[in-house]
């Protein structure tokens, strides 16, 4: 028989173009008798080994088929084959065993419930009858067939293509005897137009090293976590009236080796979180390190959203990473980017020959600035790939916040988008809803999933309650970036202290809604890139005025309500931008300014985690009070912070002239000393100030307030007073 006269079954099969290749493959009753078929390209003869039963070849195929009495070969058989270099193949033939995936499991991932989808997509190590194997499923339901290809099948689509499960989309196959280790990919051929997709797993939860770009198949951790302490604390841990100084990182700049060459997660959790410890920070937030393709991405073009990328090692080398910072009381949070994804031939891009994870229309479906796609938040089976991607950095990897990426492109229909570039909302308006419902979503389904993690919001509009619940109307994070601020504070900044006067209100106008929102007060990585300078040199004035200025700006800020995020670098006042390719100027610490502005910020936070009154209202009117915000003409701030049972009060000078005799109003009676002055010798300064004197607060009425004393401001310089 000729393979054109096979029927057409059996022609899909060889063409590899079969929706349901169990129907056909593995063993059948066909009226009386019993029928095993397997097709095996490159095989020269095939047996059962149970019983040593052979298969004949269909005439010019790589068909092989048996047929005989009921009975005589078991459910669960053994394929024997030999190829031509006369190399001896045996496993259990795939298509012996039924479905493995639930209707259940199936239903909820449809409706978009799956909160751990990832446990049933991917490839995961699966046991039918004590026989072990890996599991695979995928979500390609425009494709008209699907095969899983690897080292283990010379990647011939033809060999191991999948089985569909009814209208749900999701292909799934067992193939028996493989074990973790192997590279593999899904070829997806699409059911319109026939053309042919080789894509990576979106649910693999490991890649190969870049450039190359298959997925791997994991086995189970068996990574025994140290952190039961931290863990159990989490949930219970009051946040809001909690320091939190959150040190940002870029792993791959971060420092390198000797020879260049990437640290791996082992060796960042002793430098890093030594590092971070001894500088007092609370958090380290990472840049994405979800797996992606481009190095100068920087992690924000994402393409493995359930894996660390192998850049820096296994995902039980970062589960090590986590467990150390938590053992050493460091929380970890990382940057999450479900705004977008690259459009590389191995992603989701048209994933099965359509726009699949993605809008097929350009005006909802990518963004024009990035060059990148835009998730289809209508489909219930896009929102539940990012929700439990989400859930599984959370409860997997123990992280302990999402800081999600590019809220406001979510929020807008017209984000960067000029008038006729955008499809307005079903009523006409700007808004996303399908996106407003993910976000919501993803913020109540994260916290039932796991009570005491943070979900922060960076979004630069003025979108009312980002960080209010959702059944009050909010959006449900925790917190919000506060973009306003930074904005201001670096325009200010910026400005020629002589000219400073004329622009107070872009520092005082942050306390009109400071508390609209639990903020954070962000320096990040956006701001020392880009042409945008480093903060040491955004500062204007010769060299001891920048560093006098980044000084009291960073004193400015710790005693801002909000809590506080530096990027790496910054803290030590690196000169140049940051480069991505590049290590941080360490050597710069060699010189007394630099180590002054380490020195500076590592007693800020000190002195921000030891203070209740800087952390413990820094969303509440209750610990913020202004002395004076209207001395413009010195370019002076002044005001008091609070708790409970404690308060400071904080003076800044924001120009180059010190003053002696400033007088200010103070809360009560009696002796203030001076705890902190950003001018101090200790920080490289010119240490002015008033240490060593006592500093008594007289019953002189000034500012509205029934008391007030005179002190001694630093030139460009903050002082903090407490009374004694």
């Amino acid at each position: 028989m000729h393979s054109n006269t096979l029927p057409q079954d059996l022609e899909r099969i060889i063409q590899a173009r079969h929706h349901d290749p169990f129907s056909v493959l593995g063993k059948h009753l066909e009226d009386t008798s019993e029928l095993v078929r397997a097709y095996l390209p490159q095989a020269d003869d095939v047996t059962i080994a149970e019983g040593n039963v052979r298969l004949e070849r269909i005439p010019d195929t790589d068909l092989f088929e048996w047929r005989g009495a009921p009975g005589t070969v078991p459910d669960r058989y053994h394929l024997v084959w030999r190829d031509a270099a006369h190399h001896e193949h045996i496993a259990h033939d795939p298509y012996s065993f039924p479905p493995q995936l639930s209707d259940f499991d199936l239903h909820l991932f449809n409706e978009g419930r799956h909160r751990h989808a990832y446990r049933i997509l991917g490839a995961h190590v699966h046991a039918v009858d004590e026989v072990i194997g890996i599991l695979f499923a995928v979500w390609a339901p425009n494709a008209e067939r699907v095969s899983v290809v690897g080292e283990f099948n010379a990647w011939d689509g033809r060999r191991h293509p999948m089985r569909v499960r009814g209208g749900s989309g999701i292909w799934e196959l067992f193939i028996p005897e493989l074990e973790p280790g192997s590279l593999y990919k899904y070829e997806i051929r699409n059911r319109e137009s026939g053309e042919l997709c080789l894509k990576s797993d979106p649910y693999a939860q490991a890649y190969e090293v870049r450039p190359q770009t298959a997925s791997i198949i994991s086995a189970p951790s068996h990574y025994e976590w140290c952190d039961q302490a931290w863990m159990e604390r989490r949930p219970t841990v009051d946040w809001q009236h909690t320091p939190m100084s959150v040190y940002e990182v870029h792993l791959g700049s971060w420092q390198r080796g000797p020879e260049g060459e990437f640290l791996d997660y082992r060796q960042m959790a002793g430098k890093l979180v030594t590092y971070v410890m001894e500088m007092g920070f609370t958090h380290i937030e990472l840049l994405p390190v979800t797996e992606h393709p481009y190095d100068p991405s920087w992690g924000y073009q994402a393409t493995g959203y359930f894996a660390p990328t192998s850049r820096f090692g296994t995902a039980d080398d970062f589960r090590y990473f986590v467990d150390i910072c938590h053992r050493n009381g460091i929380g970890v949070l990382l940057d999450w980017v479900p705004a977008h994804f690259p459009k590389d031939a191995h992603g989701l891009a048209r994933f099965d020959g359509t726009a699949l994870y993605e809008h097929s229309d350009p005006r909802m479906g990518e963004h024009l600035d990035w060059s990148t796609l835009i998730y289809n938040f209508g489909r219930n089976e896009v929102r539940n790939f990012l929700l439990s991607s989400a859930v599984f950095w959370l409860q997997e990897l123990h992280i302990d916040g999402l800081r999600v990426d590019a809220v406001a492109s979510l929020l807008y229909l017209d984000y960067s988008r000029k008038e006729g570039e955008w499809i307005p909302n079903q009523y006409g308006g700007r808004e996303n809803l399908e996106a407003l419902d993910f976000l919501r979503e993803l913020n109540v389904v994260v916290h039932e999933e796991q009570p005491g993690v943070l979900m922060i919001a960076e979004e630069s509009t003025s979108w009312p309650q980002v960080s209010r619940p959702t059944w009050t109307g909010g959006l449900g994070f925790d917190m919000k970036w506060n973009m306003g601020w930074m904005n201001d504070t670096l325009e200010y900044m910026s400005e020629d202290p002589l000219y400073r006067r004329y622009h107070q209100g872009k520092l005082t106008f942050s306390m009109l809604y400071a508390f609209t929102e639990n903020f954070l007060l962000p320096f990040s990585h956006d701001e020392v890139v880009h042409g945008k300078q480093s903060m040491l040199n955004k500062m204007p004035g010769d060299e001891w005025q920048r560093f006098a200025n980044l000084r009291a700006l960073y004193t400015y800020m710790f005693c801002h309500p909000g809590k506080k995020l530096l990027f790496m670098g910054t803290e030590f006042g690196q000169g140049q931008e940051w480069n991505s390719t590049q290590v941080l100027d360490w050597y710069v610490l060699e010189y007394p300014y630099h180590q002054g502005v380490q020195q500076l910020v590592k007693d800020l936070n000190g002195l921000y985690r030891d203070l209740s009154a800087l952390h413990h209202y820094e969303f509440d009117w209750r610990g913020f009070e202004w002395i004076d915000c209207q001395d413009a003409d010195n370019s002076v701030l002044s005001f008091v912070r609070r708790s409970d049972d404690q308060f400071v009060v904080a003076v800044v000078n924001f120009t180059p002239q010190p003053h002696h005799g400033y007088r200010i109003g103070v809360p009560e009676a009696g002796e203030y000393t001076e705890i902190f002055n950003s001018d101090s010798e200790r920080y490289a300064g010119s240490n002015v100030g008033n240490g060593g004197s006592a500093l008594f607060a007289e019953e002189r009425p000034w500012m509205n307030r029934s008391y007030s004393l005179s002190l001694t401001l630093p030139p460009m310089g903050a002082v903090i007073l407490q009374l004694k």
